[in-house]
């Protein structure tokens, strides 16, 4: 038994060393490198990462061995370059997508940023965080005096986007969302963003509660933005404290899930799970002031968050997604 049991381990190890090398061989095709070391990295609930050492500074990568992996990258990619282009906030630069050689999962290499964790800067990311949010509307204005070119150094900005979505996939956690473009902010936020998480609840769970309470809840929605205009504002999507940073030079936000939205779901997230003290929201809500109703909608786009935990993470979010789905309901 001890014999079959070290062949065994041998035969595991000598697979990880062969999966260990190729994988090396191909990030060193790729980075145009001789020099690869390791210089630790971490992961999360989704996705582990390294950082390397090269011949040409510093990597990081990202790496999933499920099916789908190369979608959720590829949208991260695009979201990166994405805030990236308007100037506000630093994220890492993305630079490409890779299949895993080892297997059917994918990688994202990004530039590696020296980060810790969010403290002297909480100020300086909630401004950032609202001149994000309004980047889209001063292109328009820009673009409606005549200005062409409205970037930072001469640059030109992205053009103007008047409708939600966004022109990819991307993936909040491991689900994929349904980013095609609506002229409605509505019913985007109903069908693509609700109904699409309460039917996965639905598929794992048959929860009858949560099967009830949805047309109701569906039915008010046009109540909670009466009298509000919508326009559209590129959106991290993830926001909690785990995916934003800083260094001596200011506030990093990462791991985005982008898409073009109402400006106030970006907050939902960011008040949930801890991580930004009021010192970010004072500094963002002086920039961007609460509309009329924002109390209901802050519970409304909570609870987008809470049901996509509750298909990550468990029935542990359940309560709390049925919470807000029963008030919504009752009280507004």
């Amino acid at each position: 038994f001890l014999t079959r049991c070290l062949n065994s381990w041998r035969r595991l190890q000598g697979r990880r060393t062969s999966h260990n090398s190729t994988m090396e061989g191909l990030l060193k095709r790729e980075l145009n490198t001789t020099k690869l070391r390791p210089i630790g990295g971490g992961g999360g609930c989704i996705n582990r990462g390294e950082g390397y050492e090269t011949d040409h500074g510093k990597f990081f990568v990202k790496m999933n061995g499920e099916r789908g992996a190369r979608v959720m990258f590829e949208g991260e990619l695009a979201s990166l370059e994405a805030i990236a282009a308007t100037g506000t906030v630093t994220v890492p630069k993305p630079m490409k997508v890779l299949d895993d050689p080892r297997g059917k999962g994918a990688m994202l290499i990004m530039e590696h940023v020296d980060m810790g964790g969010l403290r002297s800067y909480a100020d300086k990311l909630g401004e950032q965080m609202a001149r994000l949010h309004l980047y889209n509307e001063e292109v328009a204005k820009k673009a409606a005096a005549g200005s062409s070119r409205v970037g930072r150094g001469g640059d030109a900005t992205p053009a103007y986007v008047s409708r939600f979505g966004f022109h990819t996939t991307t993936c909040c956690g491991a689900i994929p969302q349904d980013n095609s473009w609506s002229d409605d902010w509505v019913s985007f936020y109903a069908v693509k963003k609700l109904k699409l998480q309460l039917d996965l609840v639905e598929k794992d769970y048959h929860d009858r509660e949560t099967r009830e309470l949805w047309p109701q809840l569906e039915r008010k929605l046009p109540k909670f933005f009466e009298g509000l205009e919508v326009t559209p504002s590129l959106l991290h999507g993830d926001l909690w404290g785990g995916n934003a940073a800083e260094n001596d030079k200011g506030p990093v936000i990462f791991d985005p899930a982008s898409f073009y939205g109402h400006h106030e779901f970006e907050m939902a997230i960011a008040s949930m799970f801890g991580g930004f003290g009021g010192r970010f929201f004072s500094a963002y809500y002086k920039i961007l002031p609460k509309a009329s109703g924002w109390e209901a909608r802050h519970e409304l786009y909570k609870l987008f968050h809470y049901l996509n935990h509750w298909n990550h993470f468990g029935s542990s979010y359940r309560g709390s997604s049925l919470s807000i789905m029963k008030s919504l309901v009752k009280d507004y």
